[in-house]
């Protein structure tokens, strides 16, 4: 019988604001950061996770982590419930207290969570999507917290829709092996870089096969203008460019602003503003319905800050959003995301994961990997966001062929950071920041 004997927890910074990879408009100097940790076992293998934050306040999620040790140390990973496992850290009444299913208790949540779900698959030899992808319907309908979404979403009901996805399940899984999952890129357009370096990446995007990119806006509406004349010009008409303006305005400023940048034809305007505006979100889809200049919609896209499955049902019932972005290391870990998966399948809106940062590329492709096999079926309009950053930290980083990730062969998350990685980069003692 195996058991988790510890919790080792990390403080790992990357001084990204250096070179202002990252920059937008809410978030000008990030240092890309992991609050990490291991859940050691005595027979080994290890389980690795992580929640992301941008510098500051990553010590206080590696403290909820350490709060949430007891809840894991003496636990088998080998005949745990994934489900049970997930609630458990979800419902505790005294912790809940701090912030029910949301902030950094719920942060640090996921990233237990998902270390959990590292180890289970390692010890079952598979990636995390292959392990997902082969569940019953009903282990799958057993992952998720149903709380507060039987209004929208019954286990009944999803179960009918994995049941149906059940007979196409081994030609897409041969399908996303043979082509991988498509990608757009975020890297030329952070916003602390020059038209110069804009053009070029984004240039560079395109010979390198893909077919969206991603600039961030909202600190300036001039500047915004120029850098998305630029951006087309560089990529020409085919390509689709995204906007995402990090939450930075009011419901009036977003659609101002976008019917502006409205002739350079962008695909969608993501975070237009504060993500628990349920309304202003639904406000902003409205008013931007006819603002292409074919006449056709400007999309709306959030999710990288939405705090639970709450508010992404509640975003998907007032038809608030075109594309629902999950973020691996936001909600409750792989579970809170396999119920976001089915709401967004349940109301027929495409999923493109919000990556980048930290590892989050790394695991955000599971879960659309798994979503494509089990979930949608679908690939349409759908894509990861990938940004070249910090991947040789990784032992099993993503692979990129002709702007597709290609589908993890290595048995769990994706997660584990090399162990020169947790002593170079340690805060604030590692030789990276002495």
């Amino acid at each position: 019988m195996a058991r988790i004997t510890a919790v080792d927890t990390y403080d790992v910074r990357f001084p990204t604001s250096r070179e202002l990879d990252g920059s937008d408009a809410m978030n000008p100097d990030p240092d890309y950061s992991a609050a990490y940790l291991v859940l050691r076992t005595d027979d080994g293998p290890d389980g690795h996770g992580f929640t992301f934050t941008i510098g500051r306040g990553n010590d206080i999620c590696r403290v909820a982590i350490d709060a949430l040790a007891s809840f894991v140390v003496g636990l088998d990973p080998d005949t745990v419930d994934l489900g049970d496992f997930a609630r458990s850290l979800t419902h505790d009444s005294q912790l809940r207290w701090l912030g029910p299913e949301k902030g950094v208790v719920h942060l640090a949540a996921g990233a237990v969570i998902n270390a959990m779900w590292d180890l289970v698959a390692k010890r079952a030899g598979k990636p995390v999507w292959r392990y997902l992808a082969e569940l019953t319907p009903e282990r799958i309908v057993d992952l998720v917290d149903w709380r507060y979404l039987t209004d929208a979403l019954t286990p009944a009901e999803a179960l009918r829709m994995l049941r149906a996805a059940e007979p196409g399940r081994a030609d897409r899984t041969a399908e996303l092996v043979a082509r991988g999952y498509p990608a757009y890129t975020t890297t030329p357009g952070w916003l602390g870089y020059d038209d110069e370096k804009l053009v070029r990446l984004a240039e560079q995007a395109v010979a390198d096969g893909f077919t969206q990119i991603k600039l961030k806006v909202g600190a300036d509406r001039a500047d915004d203008v120029r850098r998305l004349r630029l951006a087309r010009a560089a990529v020409g008409p085919d390509v689709r460019i995204a906007v995402d303006a990090n939450q930075r305005w009011d419901v009036p400023d977003a659609v101002a602003w976008m019917t502006e940048l409205a002739p350079y034809d962008p695909w969608w305007i993501e975070e237009p503003t504060c993500p628990d505006d349920v309304l202003g979100h639904a406000a902003i889809r409205a008013a931007l319905a006819t603002a292409a200049p074919s006449g056709g919609r400007i999309r709306v896209a959030t999710g990288e800050h939405v705090q639970n499955r709450v508010v992404f049902k509640q975003l998907l019932q007032a038809g608030a959003v075109d594309v629902v972005q999950i973020d691996a290391a936001r909600v409750g870990g792989v579970n809170e995301n396999v119920a976001i998966l089915l709401l967004a399948a349940r109301y027929g809106i495409p999923v493109c994961p919000h990556a980048g940062g930290v590892g989050l590329c790394e695991l955000v492709q599971h879960l659309s990997m798994f979503d494509f096999v089990a979930v949608s079926g679908s690939i349409r309009d759908r894509s990861i966001e990938y940004v070249d950053h910090l991947h040789e930290h990784f032992r099993t980083p993503v692979v990129l062929r002709d702007a597709h990730y290609r589908a993890p062969e290595a048995p769990g998350f994706s997660a584990e950071m090399h162990p020169d990685t947790l002593t170079r980069y340690s805060y604030p003692d590692g030789p990276a920041w002495a």
